[in-house]
């Protein structure tokens, strides 16, 4: 009995991971499609770049929480709670990007959407630890 419930553990895992993944691709792409298609569909976010950061942040923090609480932990309930440890990592994590992305783009001379991208990739690196251990811990 015992090696059969560390067996479905497992495989719980594996499947949370596998759906972990799949999502963060979906995320990873509308999150990074949005701010260029922002830029390129209206001209005067090209000078006011950062309303359109805003504007993107906003659009990709709902997709990637829907996804995540519905297609990878599955969680019921626990909004307040999920919501403010979600907010809580990204907040910090745009925090510094709202700060890292006028430096760069302004003194580094890197373009806007360039630079995003690098950013991009520091937040996807720390992501899933963050939300299976604190947002949506505990999740099956």
């Amino acid at each position: 009995m015992e090696a059969s419930l560390s067996a479905t553990v497992r495989d719980a895992s594996a499947r949370r991971a596998f759906r972990y993944l799949v999502a963060a691709g979906f995320n990873t792409a509308f999150g990074l499609a949005i701010y260029p298609l922002l830029l390129w569909g209206f001209p005067w976010l090209r000078v006011h770049y950062m309303i359109g950061l805003f504007i993107a942040q906003a659009l990709s923090l709902t997709f990637a929480y829907s996804s995540y609480k519905l297609g990878v932990f599955r969680t019921r309930g626990r909004y307040a709670r999920e919501i403010t440890a979600f907010l809580s990592f990204y907040g910090v994590n745009y925090a510094a990007n709202w700060i890292a992305l006028p430096a760069v783009v302004e003194f580094a001379h890197i373009p806007p959407i360039i630079a995003q991208l690098m950013f991009s990739a520091v937040i996807m690196a720390s992501s899933y630890f963050w939300h299976s251990k604190v947002t949506f811990g505990g999740a099956k």
